[in-house]
């Protein structure tokens, strides 16, 4: 009987040691392959496009002095009327068009300088907003407001309240293709790097996408935007 129990430990005990060999085998493997996951390389990709703006906002601001209030009106809203006329014969239609209510200024009100010293009482001031998706033809008529000049009208220049605005609005149509340029271009990098390591590149372990920044291309042409995004991906590397 003394025999049969030495038997079973003896018997107990070799399983006991195949099982922590076994356990031991299979520790050594998971952490030489959680190692070999740690290599890893992380890369940013580049895509940059040039585009039109598709929508313009052109403000169209002057000034008017006079003595007599309402006589003032009367002028600047018959000017107003030249330069909406100008724009319609130019091809902008009325509902391009806005015009603001015009603002008028006594200068013998105001609490500061000495009012009483003006040549003119009031001051008044009107804009006209051009809103448009015609950027090409906001472009054109710019350089025929000298036109407005010979019917007497002394066009403010574009200062920060009124410089015109190009915008694009079309983003969403060159977003796939942009992300797919960014990704491909981070993927050359990545295989680049992998061969002067002597590495295989594996699968991709994590990507942001990068926002989207639109901005001009230069100071002198505001109408073409730069559409920019980067996009940083991280691969695997194995031997």
């Amino acid at each position: 009987m003394n025999t049969n129990r030495t038997r079973e430990a003896l018997l107990l005990g070799l399983f006991i040691c195949l099982g922590l060999v076994g356990l031991g085998y299979l520790l050594s493997t998971t952490a030489m392959k959680v190692k070999a996951m740690d290599r890893i390389v992380s890369v940013k990709g580049l895509a940059e496009r040039e585009v039109e703006a598709n929508i313009a906002i052109w403000p169209i601001s002057f000034n008017e002095a006079g003595n007599d209030l309402p006589l003032l009106y009367a002028e600047v809203e018959r000017k107003a009327g030249i330069i909406s006329a100008f724009l319609k014969n130019n091809g902008f239609s009325d509902e391009e068009i806005t015009l603001s209510q015009p603002a008028m200024v006594d200068r013998q009100a105001q609490l500061y300088g000495d009012g009483s010293r003006v040549q003119f009482r009031f001051m008044g001031s009107i804009t006209l907003t051009v809103y448009t998706a015609n950027v090409g033809l906001v472009r054109e008529t710019m350089k025929k407001m000298v036109a407005l000049g010979r019917e007497g009208l002394a066009i403010s220049g574009e200062g920060y309240q009124n410089s015109t605005q190009y915008i694009f609005t079309e983003l969403n149509n060159i977003k796939p293709a942009m992300i797919e340029e960014a990704t491909k271009n981070a993927r050359e990098v990545a295989l680049k790097f992998a061969k002067d390591s002597d590495s295989r590149l594996g699968k991709i372990k994590t990507a942001a996408q990068g926002q989207f920044t639109i901005e001009d291309r230069d100071s002198s042409t505001p109408h073409i935007k730069k559409v920019r995004v980067v996009s940083t991906i991280t691969y695997y590397l194995s031997d």
